[in-house]
């Protein structure tokens, strides 16, 4: 009888333990993003006492500095640079703030996580499949909190809530942050195979645009009407998708009819005009923005270099509110510098996620075009959403740039990594589709 000789031991290569790494970094990456986007802490006893947020913070930085490859960090993206200088500018307001602990907290352990995380997904996601679990985790959290919130139904004055008690808690913030979200469910809605994928992802979009409704939010109306036109372009005329828009007519007729079963609502959009006029319930909220949004627009005229300080806006006005405007409460806290390196990330972010239309790889493979449309709209999305709320110190754009930025470079690898036949080439040998863990594992979340 033939035996076989024994193997012997071998040390790891230097290749494979970089590799061990990059995907050790990949992994850290996916757990930050599920307890950021799910808060467990929220609905378990005693997570909450946990530094949970610190604590992932610190692992994510460690696996930026340890998991990623040297070469690759030299690689870094124009957009991360920016987001890198928009750190280094919100460091240098700290000693000019108004109040200086406040403005090392929001810095530290607020704000620094979104470079962080953007600079992670950019240098370590490197396969769709990867990009796809990423956004999955996103999309379906979103969606997942929304219902939880339809179903538990805790309201403020009449106006639904979020179960969390993060940044969907707020019935405008839960609103605003559906409206944005909504291109990302609709892509895994298209995305999906199978009737049941496709009706759970149905499912959790029309919970969405109840929520919008259910919340009472004019902002959110406003940022979910400008979303469901970009979408519809996005994916019904250039996507070819006759289906969506004979079904945007039919949910259209059905809002319609929801609205007119909820009168206070229109009463309530009227109120964007007229102010606070009965049966609104404003209760003085529309003009308290108003003044808000002077302030910020003071108070950045004021301090133009160095601005008050992180997250000291509540503070300075006595208020204690945000402004709810990105731009122009990053403009007061942060002076002119923080907000021009923030609108210089957000059109670079646009203009890089459209010309990832012009690659090889946009042509090649249907997955990288459903990205390119759901990550352009959600982008297009975003810009006019956060002119209603405060997200400067949320990760929510900073997990889109990072999205982007590692969808161009997928891309941009289609042509070097495929022959003619489409089929990878690895050191000069052609490898079979459908061998290999990567493609086994890109193949399962395809389905």
């Amino acid at each position: 009888m033939n035996q076989q000789p024994p193997v012997s031991w071998q040390f790891p290569t230097l290749s494979t333990l970089r590799e061990k790494r990059s995907t050790l970094a990949y992994r850290t990456l996916v757990i930050f993003s599920a307890f950021y986007f799910l808060r467990p802490e929220d609905f378990i006893p005693g997570m909450a006492i946990l530094p949970i947020g610190k604590v992932l913070g610190g692992v994510a930085l460690l696996a930026l500095i340890f998991g990623v490859k040297p070469k690759d960090r030299s690689k870094m993206p124009l957009e991360c640079k920016v987001l890198l200088l928009l750190l280094a500018d919100l460091i240098l307001t700290i000693p000019f703030a108004s109040w200086r602990g406040g403005a090392l907290d929001t810095v530290i352990n607020k704000f620094s996580k979104g470079p962080i995380v953007a600079l992670l997904i950019a240098l370590v996601v490197t396969q769709v499949f990867e990009l796809r679990k990423l956004l999955f985790i996103q999309a379906a959290a979103v969606a997942l909190i929304t219902v939880a919130s339809i179903l538990a139904h805790h309201t403020l004055d009449g106006r639904l809530m979020g179960i969390q008690k993060g940044i969907l808690e707020n019935p405008n913030d839960l609103a605003i942050n559906i409206a944005i979200n909504l291109p990302l469910c609709l892509a895994f809605l298209f995305a999906a195979r199978g009737g049941f994928r496709k009706m759970l992802w149905a499912f959790g979009t029309i919970c969405m645009l109840y929520a919008v409704v259910a919340t009472y939010s004019r902002s959110g109306m406003v940022a979910t009407a400008i979303t469901s036109i970009i979408c519809l372009w996005e994916f019904g005329v250039k996507g070819k998708r006759t289906m969506l828009l004979m079904s945007t007519g039919l949910i259209g007729i059905l809002a319609f009819g929801v609205m007119l079963s909820t009168p206070n609502y229109f009463i309530r959009l009227e109120s964007l005009v007229e102010g606070n006029i009965e049966g609104s319930n404003d209760h003085g909220s529309l003009e308290a923005r108003s003044n808000l949004l002077k302030d910020s627009v003071v108070l950045m005229l004021h301090h133009p270099v160095f601005g008050i300080g992180p997250g000291n806006f509540p503070v300075v006005t006595q208020g204690w509110r945000v402004a709810h405007n990105t731009y122009t409460e990053l403009g007061a806290e942060g002076g002119f510098p923080a907000l021009f390196l923030f609108l210089a990330l957000m059109i670079l972010s646009l203009r890089k996620i459209r010309s990832v239309r012009k690659l090889p790889g946009y042509a090649r493979d249907k997955n990288i075009r459903l990205w390119t449309s759901g990550l352009w709209a959600a982008m297009a999305a975003y810009i006019p959403g956060a002119f209603f709320a405060s997200t400067e110190y949320t990760l929510f754009p900073y997990f889109m740039v990072g999205y982007i930025c590692a969808l161009y470079k997928i891309a941009s690898q289609a042509e070097r990594s495929t022959g003619d036949s489409g089929e990878p080439i690895e050191n000069g040998s052609r490898k079979k589709r459908g061998h290999g863990a990567d493609r086994e594992r890109e193949l399962a979340w395809s389905r």
